[in-house]
């Protein structure tokens, strides 16, 4: 038995994947990867983080793109101080055994559950109302079968704890049932998960005072040299109040952004800034200054990581070792439930 499954059973384990399908941002940041990098340094816990480049297949078949997003999104956690020590940090595409689960389970999914996921009707319902005929019009299987991929990435490490946003609880619930659906049916091999969601987690606005999501082509990219971060954010969309009208922190991307970033005294001095009417010019002269000092040696590691791939695919691959210790004795195991073993022993 290995080191990693020894303990295994000591401790709590957490996964979480991210998605390669481009340049991470302030809101990746803020939202996901800081209170992730975080909850990785708690001895309760096991902490598992993956690049879902299979799952980026999805929606970026771009394979420039889904390549150089894999050593950004890498390049990003693995300079904001992610400790591989203790974290296990892996390339989804690097561990056969997801795939081969994934079609295990396929064989215990129902179609019906798969109908009901939010991406599939989405999509749907998005042909329906422009009047195609047909309503599967321009959906792939790998859209309509991404929950199963999800439940296979979370089932084989034993998750107990997946941190998800809300638009992906669903996914999480879906392989709850899965692995019970394969537990009652086979043996009791799974742990059934269960999604975390943290309603405390910063959600940013973008540049335009919606969300920040690459989807809307609104975003900050997190380690943008000072000249083009400084540009971006004079950018951010505010509204008409003239400098020394008292302006509503409530609904402002600017206040937003910074406290995400800022210490809850610096936060209720810019709120006091606010009130006594500061000039949106000066504000977001402010967060340029703010952001680029709080981000200045994390993006000269980032530079220097992305000048060295070679160094961080050892990293992802050492990872993905330390992964498949744990994998591939139990694929083993998944495949004797099922009845895919050798005639003789």
């Amino acid at each position: 038995m290995s080191k990693e499954t020894r303990t295994a059973t000591s401790r709590t384990t957490v996964l979480t994947g991210v998605t390669t399908t481009g340049t991470p941002h302030l809101g990746n940041y803020a939202g996901a990867i800081r209170p992730a990098i975080a909850a990785s340094r708690s001895d309760d816990a096991r902490s598992f983080y993956f690049l879902a480049d299979y799952h980026a297949l999805v929606k970026n078949q771009s394979p420039e793109s889904v390549h150089r997003s894999s050593l950004e999104v890498a390049a990003t956690w693995l300079a904001l101080g992610l400790d591989t020590d203790r974290a296990i940090f892996y390339r989804q595409s690097d561990i056969p055994e997801i795939p081969e689960l994934t079609w295990i389970l396929s064989a215990v999914t129902a179609k019906g559950l798969m109908n009901r996921a939010h991406a599939y009707k989405a999509a749907v319902a998005a042909n329906e109302d422009s009047g195609q005929k047909d309503p599967d019009k321009g959906i792939t299987m790998a859209l309509f079968g991404y929950p199963v991929l999800m439940a296979a990435d979370i089932l084989l490490f034993s998750a107990h704890k997946v941190p998800v946003g809300k638009d992906q609880k669903q996914h999480v619930e879906m392989a709850r049932d899965i692995a019970q659906r394969f537990n009652h049916n086979f043996a009791e091999l799974f742990v059934v998960p269960e999604p975390v969601i943290d309603d405390g987690t910063a959600v940013l606005a973008g540049l335009d005072g919606r969300k920040m999501s690459k989807s809307y082509n609104n975003t900050i990219p997190l380690f943008e040299p000072e000249k083009k971060l400084r540009k971006l954010i004079m950018k951010i969309k505010t509204n008409s109040l003239e400098p020394g009208e008292p302006k509503e922190t409530e609904g402002s991307a600017l206040f937003e952004i910074y406290r995400a970033f800022a210490t809850p005294a610096e936060v209720e001095a810019m709120r006091g800034k606010f009130a006594a009417g500061i000039g949106w010019g000066d504000c977001k002269q402010e967060l340029f200054e703010y952001l680029n000092e709080h981000l200045q040696a994390a993006r000269v590691e980032y530079s220097r990581l992305i000048d060295d791939p070679g160094y961080v695919e050892d990293v992802l691959r050492k990872g993905a070792t330390r992964a498949r210790e744990i994998s591939v004795p139990f694929i083993e195991r998944i495949r004797h439930a099922v009845g895919i073993r050798p005639l003789v022993r």
